[in-house]
Order: C-alpha cells, then structure tokens, then sequence
C-alpha cells in the first residue's frame, strides 16, 4: 500500500495546459480496449437498460444528434454510479428513403451508401465517448436481423393478425411509396414534402385495431410518460362511444350508415354529407358530369386532420335523397371534400346548428341551419353567428325536448334501436397498420403469388427472404420489379411457377423492436431468448417528441405482440420515457436550407468532446429546446479548463490526502469542535451534493452543472482559506470537495473527470467508485442569518441561534445597534417574524 501511494504522489506530473484531445484519445482508447461498456446478466445486480432511440446512418453527426445521445448517456452513466448493471447499446436504422435518395444523388448502391456512413458515425460517436456496448451493434438492413422480422410476420399471418385487401392510400409521387396517415404532414409526405395523391392498390395490414383497448388503458401505466404524449396517443387511438344510424335512401331498399358520438342532436341533421369515392357519390357521377367533375378535382384530399381542418369546404349535391329517422322527412346527400372514406363509413350527418364545421358548409351552400340545443350557464347561442358546439337542453326535437344529454342519448338510442334503426357501437380513430411499401431499400415481405394457390408464405426454411444488394438504382421504381432472379420462384404449396413480393416493409417495422434484439443480438436460432426477460422493459428510453404516435405507438403495439406469442414477459416497452427539445439556432430549428447549421466535428477538434457535452447539457432543461451560442461553448471549456487548473496546482496535496486514507493515517476531525468556517464549507458541500443528487433523479442535468461550478468556486474558495491550525481539516475538506465535484461531473464530462480521478490518485475507473453518499449531520444548522427591516427598509442582519423562538429573536433585533439607530425614540407597534427569512420592525 506505501509503494502504491509513493508512486502515486512521485507519479507523472500533469501537463501544464489542459489538452482536451489527448486526455478523451487516451481515455477513450483505455475503455475500447477493456470493452469497459460490454455488459452481460447480473441477478446478483439491479438492471438498468437505457437507451436513445437508434439513429439513421446520414453520415455526419448533428447537434440534434449529440444532445439526444448525450443525455442518455449521461442518464446511463449515472446509473452506472449507482452501482447498477447498465446496458446502453446502439444499432442503426439502415433502411429507409433517404439512402435510395443518396444512392441517386451518388451514384452507389443504397447498401454501400449505408455501410460507410455506419463506419463514419461509429467513429463521431466513440470520439464523443458514449458508453456504449458495442458488441451488441447491428443494422437492420442486416439480414440476421430482418430474417426474425419476416418470422414474425409469418406468425402473424398464421394467427389472423395479418391480412391482403385493396384499399385507398396515401401515395408520395415523389418517393414513389406509400405513406402511413401519421406520415402525411399537412397534405404532404413527411420526408419528401410533395403532395400526397390517393390511390387504390393491394396493401398488407397488421391489425392495431385488435389492441386500440390494450393500447389506450395501458396508457395509465405509463407513469413516467410525458403527459403530451400520452395526449398525443390518446387522440390517436381515438376511443368513442355512439351510436350507428341507419338513414334510408329514398326510394330504395337501401340505407346509409352513420356513426355519431351526438345523438342529441340528431333532430338537426339538415343534410348528410359522403366522400367523393364513396359508393353512391361514384353512383350518382355515372349521370351527371357536374359531380363527376367534382370528384376528379377533389379525388387527392389529403387525409391528415390537420389537412382536413385547414381545408377550403367545397361540395355538390348528389341529387340522391335520405329519411330522416326520427321525423321522417327527406333530407339531402352531398359530396363533400373534407368526408373521408377511411374514417367510419365515409358518410357523416351534418348538423350545422352544432358543429361549425356543418355551419360554415351550410352558410357557403345556403342549407337549413336547426337549433336543437339551448344553452345553459348564460353560455352564448346566436345561430346567425357561428355553431352552438356545447352541450344543453333539446329543443325543437318531439318528445325528446327538455332532455339533457346523457337522456336524450339514452333515449334516442333506445327508440332507434327498437325500432332497427340504431345499434351502439364504440369506435375507434386508428386504422390497421398499412405495411406494404413500393420502394426497394427495405424488408422483403416474405410472401409468394401463385395462380393457384393465392398468397403463400415463404416456408420457415426459407429465411430470410435477402434482398439483394448489387443493384443498379435509378430510383423511378424499385429494381427489384426488373430482377426476375429476385421474383421468379416456384410455389411451395404445389410447385409450380410464381412471384415473390417485390414490396418490402415500411421501415417502422425494424424500429418497433430492434429495441428488444438488443438483449440477444447475436441469437441466430430465435428471435429472441431468455435473455431479453431479464433487460426489458427498457427503463430510461429518450428519443423526440415527433414520434409520439408513430414510432412510439407502433412499438407499443409490436411489443405487446411479442408477448402474446410468448417472446417477452411483460406489457409495455418503455417503462420511463424523456423527449428531448431541439437545438435552434437564430430561434429556427437547425436546417441546411436554412443555412444555420453548425456542424459538431470541428468543435470537438477545437475544444474536445467533453466541452460541448458540458454545453449541450448546461444550456437548457433536456425536455426544452436548446438555443445555440458560440459564447456558450467557449463558456463550458473556459470551466473545463478551471476544473483542470485547479487540479493541476493541487494534485500534489489531494494525492497526499489520498495516500492517508488508504493507509489509515488521516487525522480524525471532530466536527463539532471544528471552527465555524469549515463546518460552514461542508455544509455548503453537502448541500450542493444534495441538490445534485435530486436534480440527476428529475433529469434536470443543466442544473447539475450549475452545481458543479458552484463546488469548483467552493474548492476554491476552500483553497484559498487561511487553515493556521486546522490545516489538516483544510486538507481534509479540499479533497473531499473534489472528489464530490468529479463524481457529479463525470456523467457529463466523462473523459476529463475519469482523467483526473487516476491524476489525483482517487482510484482507478471513477464509475466504479461509490456515488457520494450527503452528510446528513453536516446539513444541521446552528445558527441563521435573519435580515431585519424597520419598516419595510433593510436596517441590519443578525444571527440566531436555529431553535430560538420568536420571543428571543425579537429580543435579539431590538437590541441590534444598527436596528437601534431607527428604533430610538419611536413606539414598537408590531414585530413580523418570517421563520429563517427576516424580522420587521414596526415603528411610528
């Protein structure tokens, strides 16, 4: 133990300038080189599985990029302190649209175009020292990877959660694809930005639907959750309670079904209202070329509610005529542009008097406008102005009138469904999961097309269905429609000639899982084995609030999946969930056409990784968006660079002190008998460590640095105090204050703050060190500072003992000579006493 503490007293000097590249290349070689981050299952250990949600290999790193990753890293590494077994891992989504749009641009097969940018990135993210086990990476454009995703797709099939129909989708020109309705952004594919069209072609579905229950009551386990997103989820999922009317068409046998969530209002139904592709509007444009060219200029609305909202109301009149259930009397049908087919039965009731939406359309095209509905609570009703939209007492409505809503739901149910004109139904807003895409660089959906037999799934053998990877890419359509030695196969039901799907899957669906691949990426005889009940669910997931009802959604769903086919053993993915602001520049979210992006590399080259870590995590709360600064950046290093100083012109004597304890010779303080001023300086130590340690718990990091500066001023200030005969408690404190400050800090600093723990000889691999535990007797007041006002003026400050009542202290702020300067000769009228603030004194 001598020998060690002599080596480390009389061991290499530290450089005179802090050198942030040499310090993180070295640090980071050491933890590359014992695979320091390479974790396996520990029942003898609490498990910690946190994880960023897994980039896109675009090749170059951005600041979005290093403050998502940062803050789980920081998150894990903090874990890791806390003594627990932390998985962070990291895997790249490889398939998708835009290495097809690099391909084109460059001239390079997609698969060539991805491995590189995985190269590059691999190298930008061990530069930035993220703590991750490398040795479960893999891309999902792997096919030992996607082998287990066309597995489990065929598992589905085999359990009716799968099924093949046409049906009307979203279709992006430019991408040549199609678009889930959550990837249409304001009438736009979300990638692309080209107006989406709607076409009718062939699709594979998962059926979300089955779990809309599942998925909308487990959102109340979900504890952890932002409360927009589970907002966002909710309104997605969309679970109503209505009723289906059946409105007949006159003159016919025929009748139109119509969900409503408001059968109170059902007397003011002046006219329906049904989309443009809907059935009877095809019907009725067969003899008329008005409504015919009125479906044509209205065929491609958008689908996105957002769209839907914002778009201009047009319509025609069908001609085609409906009863009214209640009153008998004939109401008409008109095609609408913003009626959806998708959504129920693409037929609503309009009920202009209640709904502004109805009431703009019926003032644009003059229909009747009926109030059925009084308002209540002095709340406004003026029908010449705009809808009624609230709830009230029905008027103008037969038998039902006087009734309030909850009645006159109940009762018009009732009658209408006696009389077989109703049945209730709970309706839900999401639709089965559209998975088909028409582009090349993705899953193959393992599925082959015999004129005999239909649509065979690829025998389990069989797999994976490889997508070829040395192909000639224009990007007008897939090459996988023009390599017959992709598609040409036989049947394996009874062997003749057939044709292998040449879509592939929408690239969500190797993001709703990869997560859980992570426990046992380097299976190949399953999916996934025993080892991923241990690490799931993930405990610390942190991605962007953007995909609150894609990504996240889908990988609820996908995950629950996996349960019930006996994969995993629990019922939601994320336990605990962190969404990220955006890092702005100028206020504007960082974009190349905007001209304001700021590329991460040359700042690391400039001031080192840990520096813009340190930035990326002090300027702003994680959940808020990040307003770059130059000065910003420059203020972390000049930090860095103290923290450096200070250990630099100290490390001799924090070594000492190291060396006593470890021999056992340090000279024992008693604390009660220790001066004022350093009992004062390990208050305030274990005061910052304290409010560090409840801040790293509510992941607010930026004030966790704001602490460690403050424990930097501290050592500092401890440095510079005039010890004489306590030199041994200065010593003492100096070193403990250091310490407390490298171990907060290493979380976000990880190179610099594990550099300097071997340079001050705390020990050797600082993660392993235990998280500082708060001297709860040091945090115990004897005395307080109270200010004292005379009427409501600043007069003096006193110090109380910390038990004194109010009698004493009165006492004590009267007797005060500055107190007295202001009192003398003036009646006392009152003392107000705030318990550890402040007295005033009342005079007149």
């Amino acid at each position: 133990m001598l020998r060690c503490c002599i080596l480390y007293i009389f061991g290499n000097e530290m450089e005179e300038q802090y050198n942030p590249q040499a310090i993180e290349i070295a640090v980071a070689k050491t933890w590359d080189e014992q695979q320091r981050f390479k974790v396996k299952e520990d029942f003898a250990k609490e498990k910690f599985f946190c994880l960023s949600m897994l980039p896109y290999p675009s090749g170059q790193l951005h600041m979005g990029h290093v403050r998502n990753y940062s803050i789980g890293d920081v998150i894990s590494r903090y874990q890791m302190m806390l003594g627990k077994n932390v998985l962070q891992p990291i895997a790249w989504d490889a398939f998708g649209l835009p290495a097809e749009n690099a391909a084109i641009k460059h001239k390079v097969a997609p698969a060539n175009w991805v491995k590189q940018n995985i190269a590059h990135m691999r190298q930008q993210f061990k530069r930035l020292g993220f703590a991750y086990d490398w040795s479960r990476e893999f891309a999902t454009s792997d096919p030992s990877y996607y082998r287990w995703e066309q597995w489990f797709f065929l598992k589905l099939l085999s359990k009716g959660l799968v099924y093949r129909k046409n049906s009307m989708v979203n279709w992006d020109p430019v991408d040549q694809t199609v678009l889930a309705n959550e990837q249409v952004v304001n009438g736009c594919g979300w990638r692309s930005g080209a107006p989406v069209e709607r076409r009718e072609i062939p699709q594979w579905f998962l059926k979300i639907t089955d779990y809309a229950d599942e998925l909308l009551d487990d959102l109340d386990k979900l504890e952890h959750w932002p409360e927009q997103v589970i907002t966002m989820q909710r309104n997605w999922i969309g679970r109503s309670e209505g009723l289906n009317v059946h409105f007949n068409l006159a003159d016919s046998t025929e009748s139109l079904k119509i969900y409503t969530t408001r059968p109170d209002t059902l007397y003011g139904c002046t006219y329906l209202a049904i989309a443009v592709d809907h059935p009877l509007a095809q019907q009725a444009a067969k003899t008329n070329s008005d409504i015919q060219k009125f479906i044509d200029d209205n065929k491609n609305v958008q689908v996105a509610e957002a769209a839907i909202a914002a778009l201009e109301k047009h319509g025609i009149d069908s001609g085609i005529k409906a009863i009214h259930p209640l009153s008998g009397e004939p109401i008409a049908i008109w095609i609408a542009n913003y009626v959806l087919m998708d959504y129920g039965s693409g037929a609503v009731m309009a009920v202009p008097g209640h709904d502004q939406r109805d009431f703009e359309f019926a003032q644009k095209y003059q229909l009747p406008i009926q109030q059925v509905l009084v308002a209540g609570n002095d709340e406004a009703c003026d029908l010449n102005k705009r809808a009624f939209t609230g709830y009230g007492k029905l008027i103008n409505s037969a038998e039902f009138d006087d009734l309030d809503f909850d009645a006159a739901y109940n009762a018009i149910a009732d009658k209408l469904s006696s009389a077989g004109q109703a049945e209730r139904q709970t309706h839900y807003r999401i639709r089965d999961w559209g998975v088909s895409r028409q582009r090349y660089w993705g899953t193959p959906i393992p599925i082959i097309y015999c004129d005999d037999c239909g649509a065979v799934a690829v025998p389990e053998k069989d797999l994976p269905v490889i997508l070829p990877e040395d192909v000639e890419f224009t990007g007008a359509t897939s090459p996988l429609n023009s390599m017959p030695e992709f598609y040409e196969t036989t049947c394996p039901q009874c062997g003749k000639a057939a044709r292998r799907e040449t879509d592939t899957f929408d690239t969500f669906m190797e993001s709703s899982w990869y997560f859980v691949r992570y426990a046992c990426s380097n299976a190949d005889k399953a999916m996934l084995d025993d080892r991923v009940k241990y690490w799931a669910p993930i405990d610390q997931y942190v991605g962007g609030i953007e995909h609150a009802v894609m990504h996240l959604l889908y990988a609820r769903f996908f995950y629950k999946l996996l349960r019930d086919n006996n994969l995993l053993n629990s019922d939601e993915p994320f336990t605990r969930l962190l969404t990220q602001g955006m890092v702005l520049k100028d206020s504007a979210k960082m974009s190349k056409s905007k001209g304001n992006v700021v590329d991460p590399q040359p700042l690391i080259d400039k001031y080192g990784a840990d520096t813009v870590r340190v930035f990326m995590i002090f300027a702003a709360p994680p959940e808020q968006s990040l307003e770059w600064s130059d000065s910003g950046v420059d203020g972390a290093y000049r930090f860095l660079r103290r923290l450096w100083n200070f250990a630099k012109k100290h490390q001799d004597e924090i070594k000492t002190s190291c060396c006593a304890i470890r021999n056992n010779s340090q000279i024992k303080i008693d604390w009660s008998e220790a001066p004022e001023q350093w009992r004062n300086f390990r208050r305030d130590m274990n005061s910052l460590l304290k409010k560090a340690k409840y801040d790293y718990e509510r992941q607010q990091f930026n004030t966790v640095v704001s602490g460690c500066m403050k424990l930097l001023n501290l050592s500092e200030e401890i440095a510079a105090a005039d010890a004489r005969e306590y030199e041994h408690v200065k010593k003492q404190i100096k070193h403990k204050c250091f310490s407390l400050l490298l171990r907060l800090l290493s979380p976000i600093a990880p190179h610099l703050c594990q550099h300097l723990w071997q340079e001050c000889a705390y020990g050797d691999d600082i993660l392993t060190s235990d998280w500082p535990k708060v001297a709860t007797e040091a945090l115990v007041v004897d005395q307080v500072q109270l200010i004292v006002q005379v009427n409501g003026k600043l007069r003096s400050k006193i110090k109380v003992s910390a038990n004194a009542d109010e009698t004493e202290i009165r006492k004590i702020a009267l007797a005060d000579d500055k107190v007295k300067q202001h009192t003398q000769d003036k009646t006392c009228r009152k003392v107000i006493i705030v318990p550890g603030k402040l007295v005033n004194i009342v005079v007149g």
